[in-house]
């Protein structure tokens, strides 16, 4: 097999199951774990907030690792920790249980994306080095697809939630055995080590991509976190029992995402500030359909759409405008903006559910629709420069 084939593949693996349900899958699951270990709507914003914490240190273990030891470790690292993860979700008996689980699943995220743009460089011929990434973060969408019919088949079918994490489980575990293989010829990390001055990286002229990042961060996960039991609360859509509602939410929201593939032609025709307002719109949008019409499948169906597309479309616009910012250490560079979307991902879901349990679920979902929205308004197009960042 071709290093593109061998590496494309590993990498659409790896995302497929740290983007898909050891990123996501808590929210999916929400309503069947609120139900089984009583938990609140404070506590649930704090345990997605702890887990999209890890996210986080992920993010910074990864970028040392890589830096010193190259790509393999922090891969296989990072889908070691989801398989673990999903696995003590699959067994836990209280809350503390629960809660490392999906801390440790969801650390993987932060491990198991970056370090593929430094093995593609090294081993992809040029020409194909682009078609090789796009494979690699097409596994997001799928694995949030399989994720949510995996979850909806087996509720069908009445079989166990323990059953369903299992089975993510076994499906990280054959993700590592892969990576494990294909990386094997990834190499060390480079013998010139350049010195890493972060402060390099925050510039007026990149205070923008940071801003969004981090409202991004808190918008979309906010949504992922408490959209599947806001439906699930409010009876479900017609047809469908209310505890399966949720997983049309990821289905649709990873189907549409896919949309993320035509991002770059999107962004030549409108320009990087009109694509980011649209972005947040939808963003804003979303989250009012789902504050408004939980009960509805239009309105379910949109919301989770319009979703899925502002997250994978927006994820593709931090990656390249990144790039375009920072040409001189794109890796170091982008890691810096992830940390500030993870920041987000930390502070939303434990602020929503606060605010949630004092003001309820429908005010909480249009305070982040306003987030989004106020975003969206602040753009000024003099500010957003892709303009390459001097070192």
């Amino acid at each position: 097999m071709t290093p593109f084939w061998k590496l494309s593949a590993a990498g659409f693996a790896a995302t497929a199951i740290a983007y898909g349900p050891a990123r996501m899958g808590f929210g999916l699951f929400l309503p069947e774990f609120r139900s089984v270990f009583s938990i609140s709507l404070q506590a649930a914003g704090f345990i997605s907030s702890l887990g999209f914490f890890g996210f986080f240190v992920g993010l910074l273990i990864s970028q040392f690792l890589t830096a010193r030891r190259g790509p393999r470790p922090p891969i296989v690292l990072g889908l070691a920790a989801a398989t673990t993860g999903m696995s003590l979700v699959a067994v836990a008996s209280n809350l503390t249980v629960l809660s490392l689980g999906v801390l440790l699943a969801m650390l993987s995220a932060g491990f198991s994306w970056t370090p593929f743009s430094d093995a593609i460089n090294r081993q992809v011929e040029e020409r194909l080095r682009p078609v090789s990434l796009s494979l690699v973060s097409t596994g997001t969408g799928l694995g949030i697809v399989a994720a949510g019919a995996a979850a909806l088949l087996m509720s069908i079918g009445g079989v166990s939630w323990r059953l369903c994490w299992a089975l993510f489980a076994v499906g990280s575990a054959f993700a590592l055995l892969c990576n494990w293989i294909a990386l094997s010829g990834a190499g060390e990390a480079s013998g010139v080590r350049r010195p890493l001055r972060w402060q390099a990286l925050f510039r007026r002229a990149t205070t923008p991509i940071f801003a969004i990042g981090l409202c991004y961060g808190v918008t979309s996960t906010v949504y992922i976190s408490f959209a599947a039991d806001r439906i699930a609360q409010a009876g479900g859509v017609p047809g469908l029992p209310a505890n399966l509602s949720g997983s049309l939410v990821f289905i649709c929201y990873g189907a549409f995402g896919l949309l993320g593939l035509v991002t770059g032609q999107i962004k030549t025709l409108t320009g990087l500030p009109w694509l980011l307002r649209l972005l947040l719109l939808a963003s804003a949008l979303s989250s009012v359909l789902i504050a408004l019409a939980p009960a509805s499948w239009a309105g379910v169906v949109v919301s989770a759409g319009l979703q899925g597309i502002n997250v994978m479309m927006t994820s593709a616009v931090l990656a390249f405008w990144s790039d375009r910012l920072f040409p001189a250490f794109p890796s170091r560079g982008f890691t810096a903006v992830l940390l500030a979307v993870a920041t987000g991902s930390v502070l939303g879901p434990v602020a929503a559910g606060s605010f949630a349990s004092h003001f309820g679920v429908t005010a909480m979902f249009l305070a982040t629709a306003a987030l989004a929205a106020s975003a969206a308004l602040a753009i000024r197009s003099g500010y957003i420069s892709e303009t390459p960042h001097p070192e």
